[in-house]
């Protein structure tokens, strides 16, 4: 069996003397493992690495088994990736929300979204934006998706500012007045068609909501944690768009 198709590398391990195990999130057949023979060669080291783009041809006799990868390059960003803390961070993180994911199960959209997350890591309050989004996407593909278009109780679409914990569903600002203080806040950037840009308030509000229901939908049932990535990437952008007069001062030795 073969096919071709392009992908984004995930991570890498060994594999013996010279070959490695590669695992990579392709465009049409989801995340996907595959041996690579002189995986750790000085040649293909650079091209090994996560968050570059590469097209794979992946072989194998049968479909069930592990299968070789032949990998050419097609874009190498991982060096612009290990240039600021977001990008070092967001790439780990992105990786560990992916393998929630069935193995080659197909998610192109999910694919499109790494593509576009990995050219604005660089930028704190674009990645943190869309990592939100990013999360709330692989929660909808994996059955946990959450409705925030319109007010659970009373169906308007106009100031929606708190999600039911219980439901994941949008509550507008009256409707859940009474019971504030057990809502999550549903940042303004995450609204129908909002063109509202991330404060840092507003981000925490969006990685505090996503956190949430990843933790009671998918890491408390498998008895896992959120990647210490994620708390890492969630640091370094939300210090990125705090002002510096308002960051704590480090400690002198």
């Amino acid at each position: 069996m073969q096919w071709s198709d392009e992908a984004i590398v995930l991570g890498v391990r060994r594999h013996g003397e010279t070959s490695v195990i590669v695992e990579v999130m392709t465009r049409e057949r989801g995340r996907h493992l595959g041996m690579v023979r002189g995986g750790r060669s000085r040649t293909m080291q650079p091209v090994l690495q996560p968050g570059n783009s590469v097209e794979v041809t992946w072989r194998a006799r049968l479909d069930e088994h592990l299968g070789e990868f032949r990998i050419e390059p097609l874009e190498l960003r991982a060096g612009r990736l290990m240039e600021t803390a977001t990008a070092v961070y967001g790439v780990q993180a992105m990786a560990a929300l992916l393998r929630f994911l069935p193995e080659r199960d197909p998610h192109p959209h999910l694919y499109e979204a790494l593509s576009v997350i990995l050219d604005h890591l660089h930028e704190p309050a674009d990645a943190g934006e869309l990592f939100v989004r990013f999360e709330l996407a692989v929660l909808n593909d994996l059955g946990f998706g959450l409705d925030l278009l319109e007010c659970a109780a009373t169906g308007t679409r106009d100031d929606l500012c708190y999600v039911s914990p219980k439901s994941g569903r949008a509550v507008s600002r009256n409707a859940g007045a009474p019971w504030a203080a057990k809502m999550l806040a549903l940042p303004a950037f995450l609204g129908d068609e909002s063109r509202h840009a991330a404060d840092v308030t507003a981000l925490a509000d969006g990685f505090r909501l996503t956190a949430y229901f990843l933790n009671r939908h998918v890491c408390e049932p498998r008895g896992l944690e959120l990647a210490d990535a994620r708390e890492g990437f969630v640091q370094a952008a939300l210090k990125a768009l705090t002002p510096k007069h308002e960051q704590p001062k480090e400690a002198s030795a």
